[in-house]
């Protein structure tokens, strides 16, 4: 039942934009409240009263009650809350490989991931920050290659310039977030 609990429900603000992932438990307790209401893959609403009364199917995941089984809802919509979360990406070797598509930003190859490092395109010994606008991602060749240099003086290009991402909070909860549902994708692709 713990497991059951602690499944992910996307919660959308008021105007249907993804805010966060949060627990079932949680869920339930909007829910009960009258905070919010569950949605249907076909986007029907329904209040805690109305999602008590229906069946729980094979695909769900089932909170066992006295009476039965309350069916877990998948994505929650808040009555009254406006506000959309400004992501602030972080910086991490995770994010900047997906920003830059796991690609060597110098050759355009596509090794796997232990062969790919993270290099300062202005080299730290000389004062590189550590920013988005200062890292790329680099097979080990071409890391190595440049070395201590800049791009222009180991005569290698960069194919774009790095950049600080703008990701949306669909975004973030599909890199961060292993368990996804269908019933997401709408809202995620959105917002």
């Amino acid at each position: 039942m713990t497991d059951v609990l602690s499944s992910p429900v996307l919660v959308l603000n008021r105007h249907f934009q993804p805010v966060q992932v949060t627990t079932a438990k949680r869920a339930f307790v909007l829910l009960y409240g009258g905070a919010a209401q569950a949605l249907t893959e076909g986007g029907d609403a329904f209040d805690f009263d109305a999602w008590r009364q229906l069946p729980v199917r094979e695909s769900d995941d089932a909170l066992p009650i006295v009476n039965g089984a309350l069916r877990v809802p998948r994505i929650v919509h808040l009555h009254k809350y406006d506000r959309t979360p400004r992501t602030a990406v972080r910086l991490t070797r995770r994010n900047l490989m997906f920003r830059d598509a796991h690609e060597c930003q110098y050759c355009g190859r596509r090794p796997p991931v232990r062969d790919l490092n993270i290099d300062h395109v202005q080299p730290r010994s000389r004062g590189g920050p550590d920013t988005w606008e200062n890292l790329v991602t680099a097979c080990r060749v071409c890391n190595l290659r440049k070395g201590w240099k800049t791009p222009e003086e180991a005569n290698m290009h960069l194919a774009r310039k790095p950049f600080r991402p703008k990701w949306t909070m669909g975004a973030q909860i599909l890199l961060v977030h292993p368990r996804k549902f269908p019933e997401w994708e709408p809202f995620l692709k959105t917002g």
